[in-house]
């Protein structure tokens, strides 16, 4: 074989080598407890990227809002040529002959009294930023939220996968049961054949329950933010000590959740801003001075001597008399802003009560139907143990056996579904109580 050829060879065992290799990076998943996994979604999620930018963004609004009681200060500097060269009559009627004008200055002025616009602004700006930190807070709660409901959706389907798997183990042996007793002559061809169903059945519901399980961990990949795949801890699948719900104190919480106090301090803003919009009824005084040099000379010469000095304090005082009704449509608007963040807080506290109830009912009744189906999943198994018994034994027809494998089947999704409920109902207190229970 030629050197080319050897190369060649070399070259594509190499690519296979890291396709597979790739491969099996691409098919690894990383398992996550649900702390990492709310962890990691909270740092990557735009919407949590949003809300610590938001907050930034607010403070820099009451830093500028301070700002605003500090002089403006502005300098200037200028080399002009004019040609051709030749007499030359500057601004303030100076004669001479050359083609270059230089200049320099600087200029401040401040805002004496505005009718205490600035002072409303600063508190307006500091309302921003409670309201800015109080959505970071919510926003750090949803997302929690968001994550727990997956997280759980994610258990939920591996329980389901593991359930579909004993069906499948119960159907297969059933149709062995049944095969040895067609064959023994004890049975009829019927038997085998229902049987036969009942795995295909079994089958397609692990298919199933597979597929979903999949979908489960891509959803939870994408709201992790991570690039590598991730999947729930079976770990967590135990439901875990029942919380004591206090409906006392998650009232008292809730009256201060997140969303209130994003509420409530939308409407102090709004409240500053309408105060603030009074402000053009009172007159406007302010301060200003600026100095400046210029020089003239033949050549361009910046720095040379011979400036002439010039400098200017005014104090002004001004008052808009009639702006086309501006400054009442803006006072109109600011009232409606007011009035509607007004409203928007006193539903907010309704809607944390109301939310309340509701997760709270969840929650007991998840609770409650989670111990019930624990025991009818029990009493399920054993029904099924004493069928397939008295089915092997010739008592009871197979109908009985497929109805009790039914019924067991039933029991363990409903008790899936009840701890998949009891999950999410405390998450959703969490999430509306703004702290973990």
């Amino acid at each position: 074989m030629s050197l080319a050829r050897q190369l060649i060879v070399v070259a594509a065992v190499a690519g296979l080598v890291r396709g597979a290799a790739a491969q099996r990076a691409a098919d690894s998943i990383h398992t996550l407890t649900l702390t990492d996994a709310v962890r990691l979604a909270q740092r990557n999620s735009p919407a949590a990227v949003g809300a610590r930018g938001q907050v930034r963004s607010s403070q820099a609004g009451v830093r500028s809002a301070y700002a605003a009681f500090l002089p403006n200060i502005n300098v200037q500097a200028t080399a002009s040529q004019n040609s051709p060269s030749g007499v030359i009559v500057d601004s303030s009627g100076h004669v001479f002959n050359g083609k270059w004008q230089n200049s320099q200055g600087f200029s401040m002025g401040l805002e004496l009294f505005d009718g205490l616009e600035r002072l409303y602004h600063i508190r307006a700006s500091r309302a921003d930023v409670n309201a800015a930190r109080a959505n970071e807070t919510a926003q750090t709660y949803q997302i929690a939220l968001q994550v727990s409901q997956q997280y759980y959706a994610v258990l939920a389907a591996k329980e389901s996968e593991a359930a579909a798997q004993a069906e499948l183990d119960q159907a297969q042996q059933q149709l062995a049961v049944s095969r040895a007793k067609v064959l023994a002559q004890t049975s009829t061809k019927s038997d085998s054949l229902r049987a036969i169903i009942q795995v295909g059945d079994a089958q397609l519901a692990l298919l199933q329950a597979r597929n979903d399980l999949q979908t489960a961990n891509a959803t939870l990949t994408r709201l992790v933010g991570e690039p590598y795949k991730v999947t729930a801890d079976a770990a967590d699948t135990l439901t875990g000590p029942a919380v004591d719900v206090d409906s006392a104190r998650l009232a008292q919480l809730a009256e201060v959740s997140p969303a209130v106090q994003l509420a409530q301090a939308t409407q102090q803003a709004a409240a500053a801003d309408y105060r603030a919009a009074h402000a053009p009824y009172f007159p406007n005084i302010s301060v200003s001075y600026d100095r400046s040099r210029v020089h003239s000379d033949s050549v361009f010469n910046f720095f040379n001597g011979g400036y002439r000095y010039n400098g200017t304090l005014r104090f002004t005082v001004s008052y808009p008399l009639f702006n086309q009704l501006q400054r009442e449509q803006n006072v109109v608007q600011a009232q409606v802003a007011e009035q509607n963040a007004e409203a928007e807080a006193h539903d907010a506290v309704l809607l944390a009560q109301q939310n309340l109830v509701a997760y709270i009912g969840a929650l007991r009744t998840a609770q409650q139907q989670i111990e019930i189906q624990q025991v009818s999943v029990v009493a399920a198994e054993e029904d099924l143990r004493v069928q397939q018994q008295r089915y092997q034994l010739g008592a009871s027809i197979l109908l009985d056996v497929l109805t009790s494998q039914t019924q067991l089947t039933q029991a363990r999704l409903a008790l899936i579904q009840a701890r998949y409920d009891y999950r999410v109902a405390k998450a959703q207190l969490e999430a509306l109580i703004g702290q973990p229970l």
